[in-house]
Formats: C-alpha cells, sequence, structure tokens
C-alpha cells in the first residue's frame, strides 16, 4: 500500500441506513443475507451501530438488537463491527450514570462489538477522553476519538487542532477521525484543515466521515489522501450520497484516475449494491442520489431530513411561505445559544427554538423542554457563550427550576430494583432506557429472523396482507415466469401455489 493509498470504514448499514431510509430501512435478516461479501470486500471496519441505532431495531422491528449483533459477527469473523457512542449516555439524551455506561460497553463488546468511535456533539474533548477511558476497560480493541466539523465564527483551524491535539495525548484513543455531520467541509478548508489536524496527531492515524448533503464530499474525499488521511468513511451506492456519505465505487474510481491504490474487492461491492439495488426496489425505499450545491445551507445547517420535517409540518399550518425566515432565525439561535454543533439533539433543539420563534408573537415566548435542559447545561458546556439575556430568561422560567431538581443519573443498583431480578443483563440495560412495552413487543416477537429476499419480500407481504382479509377467497397474481394462485378453502386457512 502507497502512502497515500486510504483504507475505508463501510458505513452502508449504520450511517446510509440512518441518512436516507430514517435508521429504519434495515432489518436484521436483510444485513445477515449480504453480510458475507461485506466481510470479502477488505473494509477495515464496518460502521454498524449505535445506541439509537438499537432503540429503533426493537420499537420498529421487533427484534433484539444484541442479537443482531452477535449474528452478524458471526457471519462477518474477519471485519471488525463499530459501534458509535455519542458520549456517557444510552438511548436516552439524558446523562446515565457511569456504572451503566460501564456495563452497556461490557456487553457490546462481550456479543462482538470490536471498534468504538467515541464523540461529543459539543466538542468537549474531557468528555471524549472519559468515555474512551470507559470503553477501554471494557476491553475494546480499537477506540477512534472524533472531532466534530461545523462553521462558525469560532471553529477555525486552530480550534480543530487544539481538538485533536487532546485526543492524540490519550492513550486508550488509537486513531481519530473528523466527523463532519453537515458535509461542510470545502476541499478549500480541507487543504489547510487536514494537514493541521494530521501534525497535531503526531503519528496517530487520521479518518474523514463527512456527507454529501450539498455535494461537497465527493470533491474532498478526491484530495483526502495526499493531505493525510489514512482512512475514508463510504457507503454502498444504493445507501451513499444524498444526505449519506459518498459511494465507495465513485471515490474509488476517482482514487485510482489520480494512480492512488485501493485494495478492495470490487467485484464484492458490485454484488452489494446490487443486493440493496434491488432491496429498495421491493421496500419502496429512495436510494441516495448526488445532491446539487446549496449556499444556503452554510447559513442553517440544519440536516436534510429535519428541512423535510420542517417543511411538512409548516405546510400542515399553512405556512410553508415562511420557511426563509425560519431558515434565518436558525442562524439567529444559534449564535444566542452558542454555537453548538448542528447534529443531533443539537439541530432539533436548536430548529424546534427557531420555528416556535417565528410563528409566535414574540421570540423565546415559549421554551420547549429540550430547549431549556441544553440552557441549564444538562447536555454539557456550549463552545461560546450563550446571550446572556436569551439564557437569564430562560433559566428564570418555572420549568427550568423543575428541570434543573430532577436527578437524571440513577445509580445501577437503583435501576436494577425496579426490574425482575433474573433479568438478562441485555434485557436489563433495555428496560431501563426504554419504554416497557416497547421491550414487551420483541421479547414476545421471539427471535429475529435471519434470511431475506428481495424477490420474495413483495410476495410475503402481499400474502400477509391477504391473510388478514377474510373477505377475500381466491387471488392470483401473475407476470413473466411467476405464477402465485391462493385460495381460501374455510375461514381463517388458505391453499395456494406458487410457480
Amino acid at each position: 500500500m502507497s502512502a497515500n493509498s486510504p483504507d475505508f470504514i463501510d458505513t452502508t448499514l449504520r450511517d446510509g441506513n440512518q441518512s436516507l431510509w430514517g435508521a429504519t430501512g434495515l432489518r436484521t435478516g436483510m444485513m445477515l443475507e449480504i453480510a458475507s461479501d461485506l466481510d470479502r470486500v477488505g473494509y477495515r471496519a464496518i460502521d454498524f451501530t449505535t445506541s439509537t441505532h438499537m432503540a429503533v431495531t426493537v420499537r420498529f422491528h421487533k427484534e433484539n438488537p444484541w442479537e443482531r449483533i452477535r449474528l452478524m459477527k458471526a457471519r462477518m469473523p474477519r471485519t471488525p463491527l463499530s459501534f458509535l457512542s455519542t458520549g456517557m449516555r444510552f438511548i436516552s439524551w439524558e446523562t446515565a450514570h457511569p456504572e451503566l455506561m460501564a456495563l452497556s460497553y461490557k456487553l457490546l463488546v462481550r456479543n462482538g462489538i470490536e471498534r468504538f468511535m467515541v464523540m461529543d456533539p459539543m466538542n468537549n474533548m474531557q468528555a471524549v477522553t472519559d468515555t474512551a477511558n470507559a470503553i477501554a476497560a471494557a476491553g475494546a480493541r480499537e477506540i477512534v476519538g472524533a472531532v466534530v466539523y461545523t462553521v462558525s465564527p469560532i471553529h477555525d483551524d486552530a480550534h480543530f487542532a487544539d481538538a485533536a491535539r487532546k485526543l492524540a495525548a490519550v492513550p486508550a484513543i488509537t486513531r481519530v477521525y473528523l466527523k463532519d455531520p453537515g458535509g461542510l467541509l470545502t476541499p478549500e478548508r480541507a487543504r489547510t484543515l487536514l494537514p493541521a489536524l494530521r501534525a497535531a496527531l503526531g503519528g496517530k492515524p487520521l479518518e474523514l466521515h463527512s456527507h454529501c448533503t450539498i455535494g461537497l464530499a465527493p470533491f474532498t474525499y478526491a484530495e483526502a489522501p495526499e493531505l493525510g488521511v489514512q482512512t475514508l468513511h463510504t457507503a454502498a451506492r444504493p445507501l451513499g450520497n444524498g444526505s449519506s456519505q459518498p459511494a465507495i465505487e465513485n471515490v474509488v474510481a476517482n482514487l485510482q484516475s489520480q494512480g492512488v491504490s485501493v485494495n478492495l474487492d470490487m467485484e464484492a461491492i458490485g454484488r452489494i449494491s446490487s443486493y440493496f439495488a434491488a432491496l429498495a426496489a421491493a421496500e419502496g425505499l429512495a436510494p441516495g442520489v448526488p445532491q446539487e450545491y446549496d449556499m444556503r445551507y452554510f447559513q442553517h445547517q440544519l440536516p436534510g431530513g429535519m428541512i423535510g420535517t420542517m417543511r411538512r409540518q409548516l405546510r400542515e399550518m399553512r405556512q410553508e411561505h415562511r420557511l426563509p425566515e425560519v431558515f434565518e432565525e436558525v442562524g439567529r439561535v444559534r449564535h444566542e445559544l452558542g454555537y453548538p454543533i448542528m447534529v443531533t439533539p443539537f439541530s432539533q433543539v436548536v430548529g424546534t427554538m427557531a420555528v416556535m420563534n417565528v410563528l409566535a408573537p414574540e421570540r423565546y415566548a415559549n421554551v420547549p423542554d429540550e430547549v431549556i435542559r441544553y440552557v441549564i447545561g444538562r447536555f454539557g458546556t456550549p463552545p461560546a457563550p450563550m446571550d446572556a439575556n436569551v439564557r437569564d430568561r430562560i433559566e428564570q422560567l418555572p420549568r427550568a427550576r423543575e428541570l434543573a431538581k430532577q436527578s437524571s443519573m440513577p445509580e445501577l443498583a437503583e435501576l436494577r430494583r425496579r426490574f425482575d431480578s433474573r433479568l438478562s443483563d441485555e434485557e436489563f440495560i433495555l428496560r431501563a432506557t426504554m419504554p416497557a412495552e416497547q421491550v414487551d413487543a420483541m421479547v414476545a416477537a421471539g427471535p429475529c429472523r435471519q434470511h431475506y429476499s428481495p424477490v420474495a419480500s413483495p410476495v410475503e407481504r402481499l400474502v400477509g396482507e391477504l391473510a388478514r382479509r377474510p373477505d377475500v377467497t381466491h387471488a392470483r397474481v401473475e407476470r413473466e415466469g411467476f405464477l402465485l394462485d391462493l385460495r381460501s378453502n374455510r375461514p381463517g386457512t388458505t391453499t395456494g401455489a406458487v410457480t
């Protein structure tokens, strides 16, 4: 491998799924079906899950997320599975007790997670350090610290380099990655920032994780290896582009055209992309497409999915014409709240407050709980001081005093007393952080399905719908090379033939 020849992290199953399909698009069987090909490619690791994704697995699919990790690791013995940790929290955005976090990390390692990526949405490097040390104590094989990129008057190259230098000094952190959740890193900025990070890291490798939200990431990735980046985060083409990461096929082609060697199994990559293209068609999921460059994005930095939700909500209130006002207000609120990085949960905190300010007769007339929690410090210290008038106004609210009194970190022993002592640690930690009815439904559903076929899936859905229609006694589906004939002999009984 030449000096500027990168290796790759595949983000298809985690960030691609989250960015394009709301984290709900892929079930366990879908992942298992393509796992062996993912294991053949030669990726450094698979960006696999987060605690939020684990909650989605329970809530939407009634599948056990611990079982998912075990099954995938068994199918992928060569390629490490990676977990993204966003600080000392598990599923809930409230800070969890260190004992609960220690247990969660031990369970993740025990079930097959070998690599952890650690970020703090505030870029608090002490918080990243504390989390990394807790993960190291659980036996993780590789820990990657994140420097989260954004654009603001205070986030210059020196700011990011100082953050990288702090991470480089932590023995538990073996690599560092620049996480660009907004896809804001231009090639011009990369030419100064990436070498500055590389110098600050000394000998520790640098990774780059960016999004294609306004079409910049493919251009930046093409230059990144020459600027000191050893590892690039990419996705299979159907789950790349859009607001996801650059497509691996395009990144490889661009690098090879510059004489950069890439040591990946491209035939396996072709099979993976073909599989996900067929899956998207079968499930009615939209694949990612290249995005147009939009300079306005630098002003508000809202995630693409959040803009769509905001537009729909304003339309329902017949206020869609005020979206430009909301974008302008987002920039104003972000400044007043100390320039938080526009990543979950802060993009929601800022965006919600901006909408309420635009629609209300007076700014900050109504303040949601998440904004109050932010102001009273439940999410950490902002990068810059908050506007004193806004901070004081919110801190004086009666609701702020109520929330300040609430304890958000019950000890592990206290949590244990709330649940059946016979629970496994895996089920206990889900019940300690999720609604009981959701975990009950997961348990009742039993083991997750381990197989999936894009060809059979639409037929299975049709059969399932027909089974719920007692008024339908005969159904026939015919197309070239395929015939499905279903007949109901008596109520509740269906027979059929497939040819």
